[in-house]
């Protein structure tokens, strides 16, 4: 009786690390955003750069694991990874559920999402049955011989890691983003009817005598005064989580002069080119792949224009390649969200957004 539970327990654990790996691998940035949502909280930004290398890893190690709990290939080993991972990851959305700060964890990536809470559970549920497994780890035998089981897990790590490869120079494979096909962007910047807004106080954050005390405006310290207190931060904390959230946040774009043409550009009838750009990197070996999509779009009259958050250093770009458009300022919140794969170019009609292209398709926009 105990080996059928432990028998099932460790296929509960090694498809839901393989399915939460894949889900995510469908969008590896979008888990490299939330972990810099994570290093914001924690005054950490300087591990900004490179929570996309943190996240690629991550989610290939997810579904390696799963891979290898479900082959019983160096058990070992592998449940005491899995339980050192499952204990970061209770400590995480532990984490986002009493400090309020952190609402979604990220766990689904955005095709599956799940509240703090509800993530939280599911980890201590998972954390139970690991810990179950690591108890039991001596008396689980592989399922096959070691060179089979070496062999399919080479290959699930080429495809962990390719998978990742590719979306990241295309777009995902599957789109749970508010900006996929055919939604109206003008649309989806309004809160559902009926909806009902977070409850949300201000909490301030202070130093006294060398440590950070927390209160509300309501519950201020008898002995406030500037003398003892020194301001920190403050931050608005969740009380009640409503559900008037647009599903798209922040669009709004700006001229180099800061003037606001967002309801211009969706509002105009003509179909659109917009490249989204969220930052100039070293690598602009699309810039060629651009110009000639830039050269068949201005011959056939059709508006292109460019979106960015890095408005200098793409203006500069375009002007060594004599890429001549319009160059808008947006939000660099909402260009990651519209843009998974650096850049991406949309085609729009009155905000409705008609295709998109990823990194490595742009020259697809011609056709």
């Amino acid at each position: 009786m105990m080996n059928f539970i432990t028998y099932i327990i460790r296929i509960i654990v090694g498809v839901l690390f393989i399915f939460s790996g894949l889900i995510k691998a469908n969008d590896p940035s979008g888990l490299s955003y939330k972990m810099q949502e994570f290093f914001e909280v924690w005054n950490m930004t300087f591990f900004n750069d490179y929570t996309l290398v943190f996240s690629i890893l991550m989610i290939a190690f997810e579904i390696i694991a799963g891979v290898a709990v479900l082959l019983g290939w160096q058990f070992r080993l592998f449940s005491w990874l899995l339980f050192l991972l499952i204990v970061f990851f209770t400590f995480l959305t532990g984490y986002a559920v009493l400090s309020g700060k952190i609402r979604e964890c990220g766990c689904f990536g955005d095709c599956i999402k799940l509240t703090a809470n509800q993530s939280f559970y599911k980890d201590l549920i998972l954390f139970a049955m690991i810990g179950f497994l690591l108890i039991k780890r001596n008396t689980i035998k592989p399922l096959f011989a070691q060179s089979i089981s070496v062999v399919l897990l080479s290959i699930t790590t080429i495809a962990s890691f390719g998978a990742q490869i590719h979306v990241l120079q295309h777009l995902p494979l599957v789109d749970c983003l508010p900006y996929k096909v055919g939604k109206d962007i003008q649309e989806g910047m309004k809160a559902p009817l009926g909806s009902i807004p977070d409850s949300t106080v201000i909490n301030f954050v202070y130093l006294r005598d060398g440590k950070e005390v927390e209160f509300d405006a309501e519950h201020f310290p008898n002995d406030f005064n500037d003398s003892l207190y020194s301001f920190v931060r403050r931050y608005d904390k969740l009380i009640r989580e409503g559900n008037a959230k647009p599903p798209i946040k922040d669009f709004v774009v700006n001229t180099s002069d800061g003037i606001d043409t967002t309801q211009a550009i969706l509002s105009d009838p003509r179909e659109m080119m917009v490249l989204f750009v969220k930052e100039m990197s070293e690598y602009r070996s699309w810039v060629d792949d651009f110009k000639a999509v830039v050269t068949i779009m201005q011959q056939n009259g059709r508006p292109i224009i460019v979106i960015t958050a890095d408005y200098e250093n793409v203006k500069n770009a375009f002007d060594e390649n004599s890429i001549i458009l319009p160059i808008y300022k947006g939000d660099a919140v909402a260009i990651k969200t519209a843009a998974r794969s650096t850049p991406t170019l949309y085609r729009i009609q009155q905000g409705v957004i008609l295709q998109k292209w990823g990194r490595l398709d742009l020259k697809e926009a011609i056709n």
